[in-house]
């Protein structure tokens, strides 16, 4: 292990510990931004915690956490955004599927839905909001991060290259790998990583669905590199 890796624990566990201790009332901060900032605090939910995602990606691939042109904090702006795009869709979603399904005769899923209690029913719904979700908004969220990732390393990962405006014509015809882009990232990753993970994600308090949406994504980086091999 290098010493970016023991940097990395030890932040970790001093996370963990100032949460795990009553006095600190770390929790109790968190729920009340949550509650009241709730987009706010997805903007750094997903900044910190996807970006986190792609540099431990990073490590698996080549050994290190960063590189010239990697462009940490254009990636965690752009997380950011999404953070909040990604909020914003579970808002609608979780509002918006429960209704539907009444209009389909399920009149009581939204009751089910919203109730404490974990039944099966809440499950079942919980999964229909996670399909719908990953199958309309997902696909769409996915490829734009693909595209920003694309134009942050060809404008060597400085925050003022991130302001340029992108080149989606030439980026879409000759710089995605749609092969991998729908074959692996829309095909694979989305029916069997996301389905069943948001259907966990909706059945969770509120306050923790948006955290446990963005420790996904250090999840998926993780499993993309692994399944990719690495260099080092």
């Amino acid at each position: 292990m290098k010493k970016g890796d023991w940097i990395l624990i030890a932040c970790v566990a001093v996370v963990a510990a100032l949460f795990a201790i009553p006095q600190t009332h770390a929790a109790e901060g968190f729920n009340w931004a949550t509650a009241h900032h709730p987009y706010i605090m997805a903007f750094f939910k997903f900044a910190i915690l996807a970006t986190l995602g792609e540099m431990l990606a990073l490590r698996i691939r080549e050994g290190v956490y960063s590189k010239p042109g990697f462009g940490v904090l254009p990636r965690m702006m752009v997380w950011g955004f999404l953070g909040m795009c990604i909020a914003m869709a579970m808002v609608i979603f979780k509002t918006g599927v429960p209704a539907f399904l009444g209009s389909l005769g399920w009149k009581s899923a939204a009751a089910v839905f919203a109730a404490p209690e974990l039944t099966w029913g809440k499950v079942g719904v919980a999964f229909a909001v996670s399909v719908l979700m990953n199958s309309i908004f997902a696909p769409v969220m996915m490829t734009f991060h693909k595209c920003t990732d694309i134009h942050i390393l060809d404008n060597g990962g400085t925050v003022r290259g991130l302001l340029r405006p992108m080149k989606m014509r030439e980026i879409f015809r000759e710089k995605v790998n749609w092969d991998v882009q729908w074959n692996v990232v829309i095909k694979k990753t989305i029916p069997l990583f996301w389905f069943p993970a948001h259907t966990i994600t909706f059945i969770l308090p509120a306050n923790l669905q948006v955290l446990f949406a963005a420790l996904l994504g250090v999840a998926l980086g993780l499993i993309l590199a692994l399944a990719g091999g690495s260099k080092k």
